[in-house]
């Protein structure tokens, strides 16, 4: 499942990454464009031309990997907590990497079945991206084919056809959260890689807060995380 991870998830270069950190990508076997600085999503961008992979791609792909979304969650959190504005800062993406006491820290965290929490952030923003909109026969076809021709195990390929298959179903997703911190990186990671722009995309957050149980007023300083994280990507 580390090359899926990697390929996905790219954490070299990203904001929040560790200074000297290895480049874990380097000999992974995936695309040269998905290996060291791949973006979040950016495998996903190149799964298919649908709306969900240019949502993605278009947004997550300059995002710099999912490092950023502990730093991002755990600022939103601190401010929820103090009572303090959220998304005024001039360098969102630059936040610094909580520490791993804060359980902020998705490169090291287990969901509440004891797997790598970073596979459900990546289940929780395919879900976002697709919740209004549906994958037809053709565009399942055209996945599967998109994924056979990556240089990935029968694991991360199955993996991938799930993930694209399943429904979007907020329920599904929280259920995966162990921790108040890793309720608010779903949250968090699901709100970047969208623009709410549409009543169903504003419905799924809805009823994903709600399946989360975020504490009351968190879930505005996310938001206010993630509009300005996505408004220093554009």
């Amino acid at each position: 499942m580390n090359k899926l991870l990697e390929g996905f998830l790219g954490a070299k270069g990203g904001a929040g990454a560790r200074v000297g950190a290895p480049d874990r990508a380097a000999g992974s076997g995936l695309p040269s464009g998905l290996i060291g600085g791949a973006a979040a999503g950016g495998l996903i961008a190149l799964l298919a031309g649908s709306k969900k992979g240019r949502k993605l791609g278009g947004k997550a792909i300059k995002y710099g990997g999912l490092a950023a979304v502990g730093g991002l969650a755990y600022k939103a959190y601190s401010d929820w907590q103090a009572q303090k504005t959220s998304g005024t800062e001039p360098d969102p993406l630059g936040l610094p990497k909580p520490s791993p006491e804060s359980g902020f820290d998705p490169e090291n965290d287990r969901d509440a079945r004891g797997d790598d929490f970073r596979l459900v952030l990546m289940r929780a923003m395919i879900s976002a991206a697709q919740s209004d909109d549906h994958v037809d026969q053709e565009e399942h076809g055209r996945i599967r084919e998109q994924v056979a021709a990556f240089d990935l195990g029968p694991t991360e390929k199955a993996a991938l056809y799930d993930y694209f298959s399943e429904p979007a179903e907020p329920a599904a997703i929280a259920a995966l959260a162990r921790t108040e911190a890793q309720k608010a990186e779903i949250y968090l990671a699901s709100a970047l890689c969208i623009d709410p722009d549409t009543p169903e995309e504003q419905q799924y957050m809805r009823a994903l807060a709600t399946e989360l149980r975020l504490p009351d007023g968190l879930r505005g300083h996310l938001d206010a995380e993630a509009a300005a994280a996505r408004q220093q990507m554009a």
